[in-house]
């Protein structure tokens, strides 16, 4: 089945791209949550305007993503949550959680859906997350899970 991106999907596109996906995943993932939408050729319309506002929120080169990528590598980030009295969270830490953190840290105001966890993050600690930023620059701020 033919659809349109309407937000980036890892290995698969970034909002705007046509891609050619099988029917189950399309019909049952990508379009009741908002991915996608199914193709058609009234869709093309969309497509240029999706990519038109994709421009205007991405950074554009790679010296811009490397300014931020150092601004975010400076900030320290701490985020307290729920824990029990073995160290394990009530819940998990979503990467929602981690950009509001990062924000309120002073750090510059990041999309959820750039944060990667590479597993879910489920105990006190020190963790390591990669921000997206650019197809070939991606930052890995510090997180500090603590007990709130």
């Amino acid at each position: 089945m033919k659809i349109i991106l309407t937000h980036e999907v890892s290995g698969l596109g970034t909002a705007g791209d046509v891609v050619d996906v099988k029917d189950g995943y399309a019909r049952n993932y990508l379009v009741p949550r908002g991915f996608a939408i199914r193709w058609t050729k009234g869709g093309e319309k969309d497509v240029a305007q999706i990519r038109r506002a994709r421009k205007i929120h991405e950074i554009a080169t790679i010296e811009q993503a490397n300014e931020f990528k150092a601004k975010l590598e400076a900030v320290k980030v701490r985020l307290a949550t729920r824990a029990g009295d073995a160290g394990r969270l009530f819940g998990s830490v979503t990467p929602a959680d981690i950009a509001t953190a990062i924000e309120s840290s002073g750090g510059p105001k990041v999309d959820k859906r750039r944060v990667e966890l590479g597993s879910p993050i489920k105990t006190l600690g020190s963790y390591q997350v990669s921000v997206r930023l650019h197809a070939d620059v991606a930052a890995n701020v510090g997180v500090e899970v603590v007990a709130a």
